[in-house]
């Protein structure tokens, strides 16, 4: 078992942790006594979340523009003191449409968010890590960056793009004892995975639970994962139990190993 001082002495940055798996792995961390700070772009979910979580910190932050990256992270770590846990998770759904029916807007949006987020937050905090000696970084990705997934090529291309990132990452770092991995969610309870299987449902000419189904036929557990299981599986890589874990793609999906 873990000693709670272990958690106490913590200091971890959540991109995106105001609302869906970034507030189940934010929550997680503050009901362990970590210090916790948060970035969103909803103020309003900031709110709530601050409200929630009481003692973390918030601040209004797109992942896409460097210079609020830069700003937030030096506030986290000044308030903090310093920094051992990143977790790059800010990402969106994109469209979910035929390639020749995605405007380039919605193209670069989603490459924007999803893959040069990652690269910002990871340039502005790998050295706080290296100052610290050590430290753990966790890139959220999905399954659809591992296997093919029709009508949603900016969105799998972007999180293929985040398992290399990380890997990359990984061997790059691994000198510095900053260990870095990958989490592939399959289907995640929420509003998101709503608003995509709306999408694509409209698209297909089905109902929403036609498109539900479809996509829980090809899980093995044929149900979704809730954003609370994949914040277990961040605290395992950030714990003394992912020691000796680094480059991987950890998938957490009830089984996805094929798609429609």
């Amino acid at each position: 078992m873990i000693d709670q001082s272990y958690w106490a002495s913590k200091r971890v940055l959540i991109t995106a942790g105001a609302a869906g798996i970034g507030l189940a792995i934010a929550k997680s961390f503050h009901d362990l006594g970590a210090k916790v700070w948060v970035c969103d772009i909803s103020e309003a979910s900031l709110a709530t979340a601050a409200t929630a979580l009481p003692g973390i910190g918030t601040m209004r932050c797109d992942v896409s523009d460097p210079v609020q990256v830069d700003a937030f992270v030096a506030a986290a770590v000044a308030a903090m003191g310093g920094l051992d846990f990143v977790i790059n998770n800010a990402g969106i759904a994109g469209p979910a449409a035929p390639v020749e029916d995605i405007s380039t807007e919605d193209w670069l949006r989603t490459q924007a968010i999803n893959v040069n987020g990652q690269f910002f937050v990871a340039r502005a905090t790998v050295p706080h890590l290296k100052a610290n000696g050590w430290g753990v970084m966790v890139c959220m990705a999905s399954v659809a960056g591992k296997y093919a997934f029709a009508l949603r090529s900016p969105y799998s291309s972007s999180k293929a793009a985040v398992i290399a990132f990380a890997r990359g990452l990984s061997v790059e770092l691994g000198p510095h004892k900053i260990r870095v991995n990958a989490i592939a969610p399959g289907v995640v309870n929420g509003d998101r995975i709503r608003r995509v299987f709306t999408d694509r449902a409209a698209t297909k000419g089905i109902t929403y639970e036609e498109m539900e189904q479809i996509a829980l036929r090809a899980v093995s557990l044929k149900t979704a994962v809730d954003p609370e299981e994949i914040a277990e599986m961040v605290l395992y890589l950030c714990a003394p139990t992912g020691r000796a874990i680094t480059g991987q793609v950890m998938s957490i999906c009830g089984g996805l190993e094929y798609t429609e």
